[in-house]
This record gives structure tokens, sequence and C-alpha cells, in this order.
């Protein structure tokens, strides 16, 4: 009896910690960069529940997209500073000889500058590569994307690994990152979990909104 109870009791924390997930992760992708920054300051242990959450979410993949970044820098010089926001535990930073400045809401690492993906304490044209793995949350995108324009170097490189299924229209959102000051360099959009695209900074942001930039929220199903 006392071993059912524990696997009731087991199953019961899980869903609960499912729910919390969902919760806080429609937190994440209906409010701003500003709303996900205070919503962790005041709640730290709310973002561990939620990167357990998500790690659990991609472990199902057939690949993770973070490992593709590392092996696209693991091609490239170890001279080349890069800008990871939404950084998680730092895997990125961990796989590769880079500099890498590593920013998101929460200190999962001592590596992680916390702060608003928004707002990050770099000076302009800093870095030669800037990288959102999974990390193009909130409704302010346009704000999010313009910031790592103005951190990096001109020419640049901007890599976006995102959840394929939250592209309602990739020519359009292709169309407002030139509004963004980035060309399209290369498009993988071969998996049916994630898609990688890679961008060049050619100037500063142009004024106005970019209509096409538009992503779905990434919201899970209870199971």
């Amino acid at each position: 009896r006392s071993g059912r109870s524990a696997a009731l009791r087991a199953r019961m924390e899980e869903r609960l910690l499912g729910a919390r997930f969902r919760y806080l992760n429609q937190q994440l992708y209906t409010g701003s960069s500003r709303d996900a920054a205070r919503l962790f300051r005041d709640d730290p242990a709310a973002f561990h529940l939620y990167h357990r959450g998500f790690e659990r979410q991609v472990r199902r993949w057939p690949e993770r997209p973070v490992q593709r970044i590392v092996r696209y820098l693991r091609r490239r010089p170890a001279s080349l500073v890069v800008a990871d926001f939404g950084c998680g535990d730092c895997t990125l930073a961990a796989s590769v000889k880079n500099q890498v400045h590593c920013f998101d809401l929460v200190p999962l690492s001592p590596r992680v500058t916390v702060c608003d993906m928004a707002k990050v304490p770099l000076a302009a044209e800093a870095v030669d590569v800037a990288v959102f793995c999974l990390a193009l949350m909130g409704t302010n995108l346009q704000e999010i994307l313009g910031e790592a324009n103005r951190v990096l170097k001109l020419g640049g490189t901007l890599l976006v690994a995102e959840v394929a299924s939250r592209f309602e229209d990739t020519r359009a959102f292709l169309r407002a990152m030139t509004q963004l000051g980035f060309k399209t360099v290369s498009k993988d959009l071969s998996s049916s979990y994630f898609y990688v695209l890679e961008f060049a900074k050619t100037g500063p942001a142009r004024p106005g909104p970019a209509p096409g930039l538009r992503l779905r929220p990434c919201l899970y199903k209870r199971r």
C-alpha cells in the first residue's frame, strides 16, 4: 500500500509541475521581456521549475538545437566574441573556446549576467555573433532583435534556432528582418522540430513597425 501511495504522490507532483510549467511558459510568450524579467525577479524558484519543464520537452527531440550552434561556432575562429541571449545553463559557453557573454533572467550558472533581453549590458558593436537558441520569447520581438543589432558589429552574424511550429509565415519573417538591419545568409527548414536561421548585420535597424515579425506562442498542451 505504501508503494502505491508513493507512486500516486509522485504522479500528482508531476502533474502539478507540468501545470506550473505550462502556466509559466504562457506568461513568457504572451508578455513582454520586461514582464518576464519582473516575474522571475520576484520568484527565482519559478525559473528553475520552468527550466526543468523545458529540458523535459527538448529531451524528446532527436537533436538539441544548441548542438547545431556549437558545431557552427567550432567551424569558425575561436576569436569571435559571442552574445548568447537566453542562455539557460550556459551549455553553449561551456562547449566552445570563444568568449561568450551569457544573458538570462535568472543565473543557472555563475557565467550568467541577469538582465532583460531587450537591454543587455554591452557596448554597441561589441560582439561578432549573437545567438537566440529557443529564446525569442515575449511580445516585444522587434525590441529584442533590435538590441541584438545594436551589440553586433557590422557584418556580424545573428543565429536563430526556434521551434518550427512558431513560424506562421517564414517569408514574411525574413522580410521583416531586413527592416531590422539583417540579410538572410542561410536557412535550414528541414526539421519538423526547429528551424535554424543565419543572418548578417547590414546596418542599423530602420524605424517603424515590422509587420511580418510574428511568431506564434509556443504553448504546450496538457498530456
